[in-house]
């Protein structure tokens, strides 16, 4: 992807949060335990630096997730939020983590801005 300016960036972050933000709502529904997802990004270092955090309430909602079919359908909905947003990347699960409240809170106080940092 070309280097994008700051209107062309903040175009495309607006895009993104809509379409994860439909994400988000569909795996409410559909994901036992899925609370949000949130994204962080370095504008000068995208999209390699483009991560995705599914997060649940409680770790053992989280295992059991990422161990079944829920995990494929994170991935997908992912993917299908970045084709919508125009972000091809060509290996969209490197972009995605997933986490939970509880770890959080364990680790780093519930301190959301501190946890994310390192992911």
């Amino acid at each position: 992807m070309k280097t994008l300016g700051k209107r062309e960036m903040a175009r495309l972050e607006r895009e993104l949060v809509a379409r994860l933000t439909e994400a988000c709502e569909t795996a409410k529904a559909e994901i036992v335990g899925f609370s949000w997802l949130t994204h962080r990004l370095d504008p000068g270092n995208f999209p390699a630096s483009l991560r995705i955090t599914w997060v649940f309430e409680q770790e053992a909602d989280k295992a059991a997730a990422v161990a079944g079919a829920a995990k494929a359908r994170m991935l997908a909905l992912t993917g299908m939020a970045l084709e919508q947003a125009g972000i091809q990347l060509d290996h969209p699960a490197w972009h995605v983590r997933f986490d939970s409240e509880e770890a959080c809170q364990q680790s780093h106080d519930g301190d959301w801005a501190k946890r994310l940092i390192g992911r």
